[in-house]
């Protein structure tokens, strides 16, 4: 349970971070910005012209009698604009840190660098080039298996009160874990820890990871409330990566702390703290 709300005190941490550091913040909103309107587009199109796609999909029911056509075509007009609506809120997270690479690059380096003891950030040595296409293949991969996931929790959906009480929970912290992931990816990367690994690591530590990213995904239920949070989430996700990896968090120079919190170097081959 103690990892449970250190996760969360992440997501608060880098949200202060960045209201500390204005410009950063408002670097960081751009990449959300443009994906907003960008989804926000896809899915006003999806609600007009989605009973139309139905229409054309199911030809089989034109000769059924009313009301079954009407109720047939309405309920998959119904479940495309939710998958649609599920997709955009799986994938915002990937396509917005895919968009703003570059930003999210600077502000999680410079998370780094305030919180570490010597001042130093890990550097990836790759060219941007490199890095946008190991972080859209990663992506890709995350959202494969966040899809699987939703297509089974959605069937589960059906099944009667759990459908409607333990899935929901459920969705919410896959959903949460997979946010993790693309998040705490940005650091990770620089370090170039490669995806199967970052996943390795998030599972050891379940709960920290559901502390961060269960509140957080549902936060971004509301996308103009993830523009907002993007910025301080890319930041708490680089503190958290810090101590996934068992490096020390120096935070004494942070406003309203009162001591600096370290997290020991394991030795080669231990399990980092709280495994």
């Amino acid at each position: 349970m103690r990892d449970l709300g250190a996760g969360f005190r992440y997501l608060l941490k880098g949200q202060r971070w960045v209201a500390r550091h204005g410009r950063q913040y408002g670097f960081g909103l751009l990449p959300g910005l443009i994906t907003l309107v960008l989804y926000a587009a896809a899915l006003v199109a999806l609600a007009l012209w989605g009973e139309d796609f139905v229409n054309w999909a199911t030809p089989f029911a034109d000769d059924w009698s009313s009301p079954w056509l009407g109720l047939f075509r309405g309920f998959l007009t119904a479940v495309l604009f939710a998958l649609g609506l599920l997709l955009s809120v799986v994938t915002f997270t990937a396509v917005t840190l895919l968009i703003g690479q570059p930003f999210y690059e600077n502000l999680s380096e410079k998370v780094d660098r305030d919180v570490s003891p010597d001042g130093h950030a890990p550097e990836s040595g790759l060219p941007l080039w490199r890095e946008l296409w190991i972080s859209a293949r990663d992506s890709l991969r995350i959202v494969v298996r966040a899809a699987l996931w939703g297509v089974l929790l959605f069937g589960c959906g059906f099944i009667p009160v759990v459908g409607q009480t333990v899935v929901p929970v459920i969705g919410f912290c896959v959903t949460g874990f997979f946010l993790t992931e693309e998040l705490t990816a940005v650091a990770l990367q620089r370090r170039s820890v490669e995806l199967r690994t970052r996943l390795t690591l998030l599972r050891s530590r379940k709960t920290l990871v559901w502390g961060f990213g269960t509140p957080l995904a549902v936060a971004f239920l509301v996308p103009f409330v993830a523009v907002f949070l993007m910025p301080g989430a890319v930041a708490g996700a680089t503190l958290m990566a810090r101590d996934l990896l068992g490096e020390e968090i120096d935070e004494g120079g942070e406003a309203g702390d009162q001591a600096a919190t370290t997290f020991p170097q394991p030795p080669s081959g231990s399990p980092a703290p709280g495994r």
